[in-house]
């Protein structure tokens, strides 16, 4: 009998020690940057006041600076252009102009190093005209829907409790058979009672009848890539090229040339999913912007927002020519800060961090703890790797590996991602869901959420080598999402030859892992109704050919989207597989002997002693990735059978068992339940 208690105590110490790696050294070029002045304040880059409109750029080592204000958000020169005052206490430029400019536009310019620099919105622009070249003056408080005072997301008490379906705008409604008349903007969910062409429900009420808690909406801040003006063209973007940071997306709105609706219409889409007990987390791109010297970082305090190399180049931890300093005293108030304007003013309910590890560990820490305060129930994660080298010192990065740093924030398992289905680079590689052998000891770790388990060798890991969660609450797992090929699509390229039930029935036990595993589940939009991308891996700006979903695919693949809706009503009906600490789940989650030399691709495992407070008093889960069917011994009792041969029933009424010798389906999973 192993003592929990003595193991636990052993095996913690382990991960906290594993994750310190040797630092990298700060860049020299960026040591300058340290003597900065900053500016705590909470009025840049623009206050509007009963009697005035102000000012205030931080831009420390500017000679000069001023602000252009326009009556057009797009063309025209200004009509006035003010010089700005500077403070070197703190490194800012105000200036002040009498009345309040609602209606109004304007830009900074500063003159640095002997030369006048392209004018700017500012980093803090919370409303632009077309494309974001000009900040807008609008008065917010009349951009609120009806009953906006009273609007609230869903209360989540853990994260476990979250299951999170990810989505971008225009996938969910551009395809003719959506149903949704405000194609590819915020207001195609604020829509009810949208149709198939088959009659079944699309848009909102399909999100309310699959039965997820959260939606994660691809980047809705104004990015770089679509011309506004020209929104015939359809331009497709993911969003991934962030320019104003805290203004919505304007080819989302119905009208980008008016300054109001972007910000109005995102609202009435959150009320909207808020009203259908719908919780709303937006993608964040806080770690590099879409262009170098021409970003409004970059025209606004030059260097000093992004991190360089020696010799003055770029540094390049996201892959897109860039990254950002938030190690950085005014770079990490301006994460802090945008994320908490965002939960304020739109009532956000969680934030996904791209390449989160290019941020620093105190920067996360910091905006999770402040998001707390506004509400609780906010749900932070991200991706915890980077896509290339940083001079940010290793220990210091919001690396997966150094989640249990962290407080309030999780992590993607890449562990259970790859050894599911197979490894994401390689379209025709198998996973455990597909027949593959060897992945068994990996999916186990992402089924106790990489937390400390006594059943569990991390030495056989494929990705991670020891347990790096403290709390199942710190991993969110997932087959698939935006990035890469679609669960479809791989399941297509990497079982080409068998018929397509086989892959049907590999979707349904590869989500069953998901949905079955502690931590918090995560889908991509679309997997419910077999969505592909015709083999399209990298679709952040292929056409809506490529991109949206085709509803018709919920006649044609009912059976798989009941499926998938069972598994929502099954992790919601039962905290079993919700469990909160890592104590917990090495104590009830047991793990049935198996040798995997001789059984591959088969996991069998308990929830016992009611766990986590469920009526059920056993949970038996049986996995079984191979093409042929498998004989398993469960213990006698009076089992009831919850899910068997792709088919699901959270109140288990699929029938009884008295257990003994039992047959597993090919790819599929047995799922019983004891109640007494």
């Amino acid at each position: 009998m192993i003592n929990l208690a003595r193991f636990m105590a052993l095996t913690l110490p382990i991960y906290a020690l594993t994750a310190v790696i040797p630092a990298s050294a700060q860049s020299d070029y960026d040591a300058k940057f340290l003597s900065y002045p900053t500016y705590s304040g909470t009025d840049l880059e623009l206050s509007v006041n009963p009697s005035s409109t102000d000012f205030r750029l931080w831009s420390p080592k500017a000679d000069k600076a001023v602000v252009n204000l326009y009556d057009n958000g797009h063309t025209g020169k200004p009509y006035q252009t003010i010089d700005m005052k500077f403070d070197a206490a703190n490194g800012t430029w105000s200036a002040s102009v009498p009345g309040q400019l609602y209606g109004k536009f304007y830009t900074f310019r500063i003159f640095q190093d002997g030369k006048w620099r392209d004018e700017t919105p500012g980093i803090w622009a919370k409303s632009v005209g077309v494309n974001g070249k000009r900040a807008a003056i609008i008065d917010f408080a009349s951009t609120n829907p009806e009953g906006w005072d009273a609007d609230k997301g869903p209360e989540v008490k853990n994260f476990s409790d979250v299951i999170v379906y990810e989505m971008h705008h225009r996938d969910m409604s551009m395809h003719p058979s959506s149903g949704i008349a405000n194609k590819g903007k915020f207001l195609a969910l604020t829509e009810a009672g949208t149709l198939s062409p088959e009659g079944l429900s699309t848009g909102i009420d399909h999100l309310k009848e699959l039965g997820v808690t959260h939606v994660h909406i691809l980047p809705s801040y104004d990015y770089n890539s679509v011309d506004e003006a020209n929104l015939q063209m359809n331009t497709y973007n993911w969003g991934y090229d962030p320019q104003n940071y805290n203004a919505p997306e304007g080819s989302y709105s119905t009208n980008p040339s008016d300054p109001k609706a972007r910000v109005r219409e995102m609202k009435e889409m959150v009320k909207a999913l808020h009203d259908a007990g719908i919780g709303v987390i937006m993608d964040v791109v806080y770690n590099h912007t879409a262009e170098n010297e021409g970003s409004n970082f970059e025209l606004t305090a030059p260097g000093y927002f992004h991190r360089h190399r020696n010799d003055g180049s770029w540094s390049d931890a996201s892959g897109c020519g860039n990254e950002t300093a938030s190690d950085r005293k005014q770079m990490h108030d301006y994460i802090v800060n945008s994320v908490k304007y965002w939960a304020d003013e739109y009532h956000i309910d969680g934030f996904r961090f791209d390449l989160m590890a290019i941020h620093d560990t105190e920067t996360m820490n910091d905006v999770a703890s402040e998001l707390k305060k506004i509400n609780p129930s906010i749900f932070v994660y991200g991706e915890g790797w980077t896509a290339g080298d940083s001079p940010l010192a290793v220990e210091r990065r919001a690396l997966k590996e150094n989640v249990s740093k962290m407080k309030d924030i999780a992590v993607f398992s890449d562990d259970l991602r790859d050894a599911v289905k197979g490894h994401y680079t390689d379209a025709r590689d198998r996973g455990f869901a597909t027949g593959k052998p060897g992945n068994e000891e990996t999916v186990k770790i992402g089924i106790v959420a990489a937390t400390p388990h006594p059943q569990v060798d991390y030495k056989k890991g494929n990705n991670s080598k020891f347990p790096y969660a403290a709390s199942p609450e710190m991993i969110v797992n997932y087959v698939s999402c935006h990035d890469d090929l679609t669960l479809t699509d791989k399941l297509r390229k990497s079982m080409e030859g068998e018929p397509e039930e086989n892959m049907l029935a590999a979707a349904k036990l590869a989500q069953t892992i998901v949905f079955t595993s502690q931590g918090t589940p995560f889908m991509f939009a679309g997997e419910e109704v077999f969505r592909d991308k015709k083999g399209v891996h990298n679709s952040y700006k292929s056409p809506d050919s490529i991109n949206a979903i085709d509803w018709s695919n919920k006649a044609k693949y009912a059976d798989l989207f009941n499926y998938y809706k069972g598994l929502t009503a099954l992790r919601k009906a039962h905290p079993a597989f919700r469990m909160t600490s890592a104590q917990d789940i090495a104590r009830n989650l047991v793990f049935d002997k198996i040798d995997s030399k001789k059984e591959p691709n088969l996991i069998s495992y308990s929830l016992k002693n009611h766990a986590n407070g469920d009526e059920w008093k056993e949970i038996k889960v049986i996995l079984n990735g191979n093409s042929t069917a498998k004989t398993v011994d469960v213990k006698k009792g009076d089992w009831k059978i919850v899910a068997s041969d792709g088919k699901i029933s959270p109140e288990g009424n699929l029938g009884s068992t008295k257990g003994g010798k039992l047959t597993v389906a090919p790819y599929s999973a047995l799922i019983l339940a004891l109640e007494k």
